[in-house]
């Protein structure tokens, strides 16, 4: 099959071998596939571990299964693929199994190939009138919504968040349904006119706030924050990139600011928001395989491939 293959750098493969389901497992007939963030970064050295095909944002189609209710489905994914009886899945933490593997990122084989394997608990089916052009941005709204599972924002809370990319456009949307009061702090007027429908925007870093989101997708992002955070504040990291941050941690103690890490999410209220066209984005721009250079290189709202 053809795949987009990494080691050492990425190239374009037409005779990957077809991947074949095991019990408990469904064979997904990728329909599209979506360039993240973290995709780039691998490229720059972010998981120097990992060997094999790229990719974790897919919509797919099941047309292998030992479920017989998935067979047929469009499906999407969540990229977490765990034991099941480690001390984290036992204690309802399966997104940090100690035995995990995550597609497209870590000991498994991702979406940027015709085919790929997925454990049947970890697909959803995507709603019969949802295009799969929208579909495709359940896994990282799903992230999105894992900052409102972890952080109580209320109506009255001042937010802001750094970054003016996709995560941000997503986080910030998410955000704004709770009625906070919300600033979003960028660099690109072209890119902060997206968000000015549900939020303030600025470049200033001169203002404080209560709850501060780091979805810069750069080590400054986090220094930043630090900056621009209220004592007793809080700051939630988004961001995952290649390098290392430089920090006092001391002015997190004198100032007892909380820090909270987030990744993963919940995919079924994503799809509900997707269904009721409540999150909105541009429309995605669509490569093939053989084209992932140019998919690469784009500086579109969103990008992937159509197989």
């Amino acid at each position: 099959m053809k795949a987009l293959y990494y080691h050492n750098g990425l190239k374009f493969v037409e005779n990957y071998p077809k991947p074949f389901p095991k019990s408990g497992e469904s064979l997904i007939k990728i329909i599209i596939s979506a360039i993240c963030n973290t995709d780039k970064e691998i490229l720059k050295g972010y998981r120097p571990d990992f060997k094999g095909i790229l990719g974790h944002e897919f919509v797919g189609q099941v047309v292998e299964s030992d479920d017989p209710s998935l067979l047929g489905k469009r499906v999407v994914g969540e990229i977490n693929e765990y034991c099941g009886h480690c001390l984290y899945c036992k204690t309802n933490r399966p997104t940090h199994c100690e035995n995990r593997k995550v597609i497209g990122i870590s000991g498994k084989d991702g979406a940027f190939a015709e085919y790929m394997v997925l454990k049947n608990q970890l697909l959803h089916v995507v709603p019969e009138e949802l295009p799969s052009e929208i579909a495709i941005f359940t896994e990282p709204l799903a992230a999105a919504l894992e900052i409102l599972d972890q952080v109580h924002i209320r109506p009255s809370t001042n937010v802001a968040i750094i970054g003016d990319g996709r995560l941000a456009f997503m986080i910030g949307q998410v955000v704004a349904l709770t009625g906070s009061d919300l600033t979003i702090i960028g660099k690109h007027e072209e890119k902060l006119s997206l968000f000015k429908p549900f939020a303030r925007v600025t470049t200033n870093t001169e203002d404080t706030y209560e709850v501060v989101i780091d979805a810069s997708g750069s080590p400054t992002g986090l220094l930043t924050a630090q900056k621009i955070v209220r004592k007793r504040g809080t700051i939630v990291v988004k961001s995952t990139y290649s390098g290392k941050v430089e920090v006092d941690m001391s002015y997190f103690v004198v100032n007892e600011i909380t820090i909270v890490g987030s990744r993963c999410g919940p995919f079924k209220p994503a799809l509900q928001l997707l269904k009721e066209g409540l999150i909105q984005f541009p429309p995605i721009e669509l490569y093939g395989l053989e084209e992932y250079e140019k998919a690469f290189k784009s500086r579109a709202f969103k990008v992937g491939f159509k197989l």
